[in-house]
């Protein structure tokens, strides 16, 4: 799919710009279309540095909800950050992730990250004891063989770096359309 990718980000924008005021963001006819589900990722960035990153990894909403939510929730909601502050909103510099469906990534756990390809694809981990994501840019920012992408999957989630390996861990990928101003 094309995106309007201009348009969205000006959705993400809003959808934070609007919360300060305590309203609900006014959907502009480009906007409106995007209403098939689609999984999203909003991240936030100051100075070059996170400032906040939270989504959707599957396609639960349309998209231009998807967007809406994602993009307070990573200004406001993020455990990691304390919330975004109306004076820091010009400083903030937004990207958006939208993501493919996961497809779990099957056969010998040895096997597993030769059929990572880094660059494309970003990582879920579903461990019994905990689960993670990281998003394909992550991946190249940190220059990292397929093996270290799946133990950085698995630190995000709290685990062992290895334990990707279990046999009861599961592991996704997806691919994503990745856009910022």
């Amino acid at each position: 799919m094309n995106y309007n990718k201009n348009a969205l980000l000006r959705l993400a924008r809003d959808s934070i710009r609007t919360k300060f005021l305590n309203e609900e963001p006014r959907l502009t006819d480009e906007q409106k279309k995007y209403r098939s589900p689609q999984g999203v990722f909003i991240t936030l960035k100051k100075n070059g540095q996170l400032r906040g990153c939270i989504g959707f990894p599957y396609p639960i909403m349309p998209l231009n909800q998807a967007i809406i939510q994602a993009s307070r929730a990573a200004a406001f909601e993020d455990p990691r950050f304390p919330s975004l502050a109306q004076t820091e909103l010009s400083d903030i510099k937004i990207e958006i992730s939208i993501l493919t469906t996961p497809k779990e990534i099957t056969g010998k756990k040895e096997e597993l990250p030769n059929q990572i390809e880094i660059g494309k694809d970003g990582l879920i981990i579903k461990h019994p004891e905990s689960s993670g994501l990281l998003l394909p840019q992550v991946f190249t920012e940190y220059n990292c063989t397929q093996e270290q992408a799946l133990e950085m999957v698995c630190q995000k989630a709290g685990l062992n770096p290895k334990a990707w390996k279990d046999k009861d861990a599961k592991i996704f990928k997806f691919q994503a359309v990745i856009f910022e101003e």
